[in-house]
């Protein structure tokens, strides 16, 4: 199918003048608009044009074809210029113009698509005015006046460079710039870390040439005289005798025996040498004062520099570079052949004679992680520094990683020495500023009695106190440490051995600790013995009040364990013999069980009390609540409590009350957020109630039953297998038989596991009220459905009428306010309607409906009308619609829709519009058609028949604007009237 049917041609003028006769053809321009089949414009379509002109009529043969790739506007016009498209045919300026017969031919292709001819027209007078460019000339007119001087064009190229000129003398030197004030010194910043040499940039373009100086007057040249006649050629003569001047020897085969009267030495010149004069004659030498040619050697004995080369530039004086990947390639390298060189003697040297606090003698620089600087001797010094004021010898800076790094295979890394018996100061001295150790030793060694750090003092009879490692602290908080022992096995942090001494001393000479012992997870201090004590601790001061023995734990383990691992031993695990009138044993504990007896026999107690006529066991607790006087703790599947009685009494008998007490009779509680089991059981195998409260005061307006959930566990919790579960009853109006309160949360939670028509929560009313009703006073929300929640994939809310005879709203929504009637929401407002009843929606709509009415009048009955009718408007009544009664009628508006997507009215949303009917406007709609026009094919443009409310295929000779209907998306060749669908949309 076309994509197009005509082009709208606007302009077509050919620009030409005496610029034509003159430089030749510039082109013909060319401008129209693209059209689709039914007028609408072809906007920012990609189109190829070709030109075509034709002689003598518009089938003749082509004088010029080219093409064109353009683009339209957001109105379908392009614009083109004749003669500056890609050539296929001819040449425009050899188009024979003076035969006043040319036709222009013009094909259009949309996109990639084939050409479609467009036809040819002849063109007129103007375009041959071209006829200048090639006619026989005219009769030359008058001179015209001298037209206004044009603008300086641009300049043209640059002509070839001319002879040089003489040399101008030079000029006197100009004056000596005044010294400027010098600045003052700036402050010296901190020594950065040293940077990666940066890449050699590339050079800098030469500076311009200055100007040449002033040419001098040249001379006035003598007259020439007149060049005489030249005589003839006498025969060639025969050179002979002895030569003379700077040639020895005889002619014809002299010899160079001097230049310039100075004698030339006769001695052999080597390779590679030039000949030099030493002063007295000339000579072979080697070249100094040219370019080297490499490889270059030569042997030289001067005590003075054989190399020196200044630079008072910015630049390197000697750059050296080699691009090898061999190992140990050296781009410059140093060598003092001498195995006996004097004293410091140095194979590379650097001299830095700056005083300022940044500069360097020797810079090494490594990109990569080898070494910046690297010595290498047998038994020497591999890098050696010195400082000889109060520098430093080597001084080593990292920003990241290792300022100074040592290593060795088989010797010492590092050695620090101290020679001067008179020197006082330390042999190594680190300090940090950070967060690190100053001293760090370390040590990968499986072997016995390895030291990462190791002192020794050597002599037998040191002084008192001397120590080998010696940790001093000068901090005065409390958390300082003068020597740590760390070790990450089963060792010991701090090991102390001695044959008669003491293996570990501490001593506090104030009020601190003298041994401090202490261990994340293992033992701070451990002590054994094979045959003695393992631990005496003694006060042999009777004036001393303390306790010999103090321990305390901030952790939950004990304070002192007693271990008798024998089974076979009786003895007790602590035995307290007291003669006084005191506790034999008195434990206290601040917030644990003072006294606490295991034993893992049936027939033993954890602890037993005896007494033949009081309390047997008596507990007494000032404490406040959680605190137990007497506590029974069972480890296994029995019972912490157990009371009962061989009689008519209570087995367990908890009281309030008593001296004016208002504490409580009894409470049971389970501690243990892991415990699953009940924390109350009461079982009976009678008939009464399980349990029966009785609150007998009527002024006690307190809870029968309270519990406290502090989980999300119910607080009350009732299952019954026939009746209900909770039921709660109340005479009062204003009280409630069942009521939830909660502060923060959910008050009333039902939850069912039914299927279809089971509610969790239902609510019940058997009058004129509300089955359930969701009040807020404040800015809450009434009623709240959720759906999805824990992975649901459930209904959030649902309305539903069960009853097919009641006629009441499903759903109602009221407001007294202003706010909107509903509100839909994803991540924001993605829809509402608002109070007056618009409906806004951020997506769009979708509707089940494929075009989109509006709800009119009809003249006539309503009921003669149907889906599929051709509707016009009415003639004889506003706002109204009938039937199409005449072919190509401009009254179409529209099709009586069969079901709307969207219907439009101006009615109010309670108008049930029965006399009015659905025009679908646009859209896809069943239209009623016949074969009135012909056979229908998709894509054909429809009109009214003659038929009422029927359409027909459009003649497009006949079609004028605002009669299409719409387009057929069907095929129709049947002879009935029938419906097919329409992309309806009146052109």
């Amino acid at each position: 199918m076309k994509n197009f049917t005509y082009l709208l041609a606007i302009t077509l003028t050919l620009f030409i003048g005496n610029v034509w006769a003159q430089s030749g053809l510039t082109g013909i321009n060319y401008q129209a608009v693209a059209r689709n089949n039914d007028g609408t414009v072809l906007a920012r379509q990609n189109v190829k044009v070709r030109i075509s002109i034709l002689g003598g009529s518009a089938t003749g043969n082509v004088q010029y074809l080219e093409n064109h790739d353009l683009t339209t506007n957001n109105l379908g016009l392009f614009t083109l210029q004749i003669g500056r498209g890609t050539l296929s045919t001819g040449t425009l300026a050899g188009v024979p113009w003076q035969n006043a017969n040319q036709y222009l031919k013009v094909e259009l292709a949309i996109g990639g698509g084939s050409f479609t001819d467009l036809g040819a027209t002849q063109l007129m007078s103007v375009p041959f005015a071209l006829y200048a460019a090639s006619g026989n000339p005219g009769p030359i007119g008058l001179t015209g006046p001298i037209g206004p001087t044009g603008a300086q064009g641009p300049m043209g190229p640059q002509g070839l460079t001319g002879a040089s000129g003489p040399i101008g003398l030079t000029g006197p030197a100009g004056p000596v710039g005044a010294t400027g004030p010098q600045g003052a010194t700036g402050v010296s910043g901190a020594v950065g870390p040293a940077g990666p040499i940066g890449a050699t940039g590339t050079q800098g373009p030469i500076g311009p040439v200055g100007p040449a100086g002033a040419s001098g007057s040249q001379g006035p040249v003598g007259a020439t005289g007149p060049a005489g006649p030249i005589g003839l050629a006498g025969p060639a003569g025969t050179l002979t005798g002895a030569a003379g001047g700077d040639l020895g020897g005889n002619y014809p085969n002299p010899n160079v025996k001097g230049i310039q009267n100075v004698a030339v030495d006769a001695i052999v010149p080597l390779n590679g040498q030039v000949l030099k004069f030493n002063g007295t004659r000339w000579a072979p030498a080697a070249d100094a004062a040219g370019g080297f040619t490499l490889p270059y050697l030569t042997v030289e004995n001067s005590p003075s520099t054989l190399l020196s080369i200044a630079n008072n530039g910015d630049g390197t004086s000697i750059e050296a570079v080699n691009n090898t990947t061999t190992s140990s390639v050296t781009p410059l390298r140093g060598i003092i052949n001498s195995t006996s060189p004097g004293g410091f003697s140095a194979g590379v040297r650097g001299i830095n004679n700056g005083t300022g606090g940044l500069g360097i003698g020797v810079w090494g620089s490594q990109a990569g992680s080898g070494w910046g600087v690297y010595g290498v001797t047998p038994t020497g010094i591999g890098v050696y520094g010195n400082s000889t004021g109060a520098g430093y010898g080597v001084f080593g800076n990292s920003s990241s990683g290792t300022g100074i790094y040592s290593t060795s295979n088989t010797g010492t890394p590092a050695e620090f020495l101290i020679t001067n018996s008179a020197n006082a100061n330390s042999v190594l001295s680190a300090s940090t500023n950070g967060d690190g150790a100053a001293v760090e030793g370390t040590t990968s060694s499986t072997t016995s009695s390895i030291a990462a750090v190791k002192g020794t003092i050597s002599s037998t009879t040191p002084g008192g106190f001397s120590s080998a490692v010696r940790g001093i602290n000068n901090g005065t908080g409390g958390l300082g440490i003068g020597v740590w022992g760390s070790q990450a096995g089963s060792g010991w942090g701090v090991y102390g051995v001695t044959p008669t001494g003491l293996g570990v001393y501490g001593n506090s000479s104030g009020a601190g600790t003298g041994v401090f012992a202490n261990s994340s997870s293992g033992t701070g201090l451990y002590a054994t013995s094979n045959t003695g004590i393992a631990a005496n601790i003694i006060i042999n001061n009777n004036a001393n009040s303390n306790a010999a023995l103090t321990t305390s734990t901030l952790g939950t383990g004990r304070g002192i364990e007693v271990s008798l691992p024998n089974s076979s031993s009786g003895s007790d695990g602590v035995n307290v013999d007291i003669t006084g009138t005191g506790r034999g044993v008195f434990a206290t504990s601040a917030g644990g069980t003072a006294l606490e007896g295991i034993t893992q026999t049936i027939s033993g107690a954890g602890v037993i009390g005896r007494n033949a006529t009081g309390e047997a066991v008596v507990g007494i607790s000032s404490g406040a609540s959680g605190v137990g006087a007497v506590v029974g703790r069972n480890d296994g599947t029995g019972y912490g409590v157990r009371g009962f009685n061989t009689k008519a009494g209570i087995g367990v008998l908890g009281q309030a009350g008593i001296s004016g007490g208002t504490g409580i009779a009894g409470r049971f509680e389970n501690v243990s957020a892991a415990n699953n089991s009940n924390t109350l059981e009461v079982n009976t195998n009678g008939v009464g109630n399980g349990i029966n409260i009785n609150l007998s005061n009527s002024s006690n307006s307190s809870r029968g039953i309270s519990v406290s959930q502090a989980g999300v566990g119910p607080g009350v919790f009732s299952t019954s297998t026939g009746g209900n579960a909770v039921w709660g009853i109340t005479s009062s109006i204003s009280a409630a038989g069942v009521i939830g309160d909660n502060a923060s949360g959910e008050a009333i939670v039902g939850r069912s596991q039914g299927g279809s028509g089971i509610g969790a929560v239902v609510g019940r009313n058997d009058n004129a009220g509300y089955g359930v009703r969701g009040f807020n006073t404040q800015a809450g929300i009434g009623v709240l459905g959720q759906a999805g929640i824990s992975g649901g994939t459930g209904r959030a809310a649902r309305f539903e009428n069960v009853n097919s005879a009641n006629n009441s709203n499903t759903l109602e929504v009221s407001t007294n306010g202003n706010g909107n009637l509903a509100v839909f929401i994803k991540g924001g407002n993605v829809a509402r309607i608002d109070v007056t009843g618009r409906g806004f929606f951020n997506g769009g709509t979708q509707a089940s409906g494929a075009d989109v009415a509006e709800a009119f009048d009809v003249s006539g009955d309503v009921k003669d009308f149907e889906p599929g009718d051709i509707l016009i408007i009415s003639v004889d009544r506003d706002r109204a619609v009938e039937k199409s009664n005449a072919a190509y009628s401009s009254l179409v508006a529209g099709v009586y829709a069969t079901k709307p997507g969207v219907l439009l009215t101006e009615e109010h949303i309670d108008s049930e519009l029965l006399d009015k009917v659905p025009m679908g406007v646009i859209g896809v709609i069943p239209t009623k058609v016949c074969l009135e026009g012909g056979s229908i094919k998709r894509g054909d443009m429809l009109v009214t028949s003659s038929k009422n409310g029927v359409a027909m295929k459009a003649d497009l000779n006949k079609v004028k604007v605002g009669q299409v209907l719409g387009k057929a998306l069907q095929d129709y060749d049947q002879n009935m009237i029938g419906k097919i669908k329409v992309l309806v949309s009146i052109k």
